[in-house]
């Protein structure tokens, strides 16, 4: 028999463990730009030609430790949930892991929508620029590899794992689980867990916030509507990896 109210109080944990360590990401990413502001800026656009630009040799090693640490971090939040769901008996129907979640038809759904938001982010970001919101796009300068292999364990390593585990925690389990466990509307779940979606990415500042916490409502809501958390996580893996594709690795050649 599921133990709904144990595995609720055990994520409750868990978010605060991810939302303190968001904080603490985001003071550090403040510092690091404060003190090393070339290393952070100079991949803006306006940026020098490519011939201008010293030969890449690969990744710094700020970069790496950066890649590296989302993995063990993200990787260690998702295997507690995971470990977690089970103990607590968990069916994989509450997290939106049905076999129908697979079909063909949702997977698609996932392509379509994770498209259909880059190209929102991207209009958000432009407007944050011009209407000086601030820099939205720090943490993500500072995650892009110089090298093949780092692009490697970017677009096959990291962002499938975020994309997954962020997914699982703030669609699977703050809507999902918590709606088939208590006698709570999904569509106020979905509201709430757009809002801690937004406060776990401090690091992208404040406009930053605003538009995670918006595309985590559309996320939320195509969850409900599908009932699929693959949907949802290629979608999230999509407006991610194009976001490195399209602007970083564009402006790098």
């Amino acid at each position: 028999m599921p133990r709904w109210a144990a595995f609720a109080g055990f994520v409750g944990v868990v978010l605060g463990g991810l939302l303190l360590l968001a904080r603490a990401s985001a003071d550090a990413l403040d510092s690091s730009t404060a003190e090393f502001p070339a290393t952070l800026s100079d991949r803006v656009v306006d940026a020098p030609v490519a011939a201008e630009r010293p030969p890449r040799r690969g990744d710094t090693p700020s970069t790496s430790a950066l890649l590296v640490n989302v993995v063990v971090s993200q990787g260690a939040f998702a295997s507690l949930l995971v470990v977690g769901a089970w103990l607590a008996a968990i069916p994989a129907a509450a997290f939106g892991l049905s076999a129908a979640a697979f079909a063909p038809r949702s997977l698609a759904a996932g392509v379509a929508l994770g498209v259909g938001l880059h190209v929102v982010n991207a209009v958000g970001q432009r407007l944050s620029d011009r209407l000086g919101l601030g820099d939205s796009t720090t943490l993500r300068r500072a995650m892009t590899p110089e090298s093949a292999a780092g692009w490697a364990v970017l677009l096959l390593v990291v962002l499938p794992l975020v994309a997954g585990f962020e997914e699982l925690l703030f669609r699977g389990v703050l809507v999902g689980v918590l709606a088939a466990g208590f006698d709570v509307s999904p569509w106020l779940l979905a509201a709430l867990s757009s809002i801690a979606f937004a406060l776990g990415h401090g690091a992208q500042g404040r406009a930053g916030v605003v538009v995670t916490g918006l595309l985590g409502f559309v996320l939320a809501v195509a969850f409900l509507l599908t009932g699929s958390l693959a949907t949802v996580v290629i979608a999230h893996y999509l407006v991610n990896a194009l976001e490195f594709v399209v602007n970083e690795r564009y402006r790098s050649d």
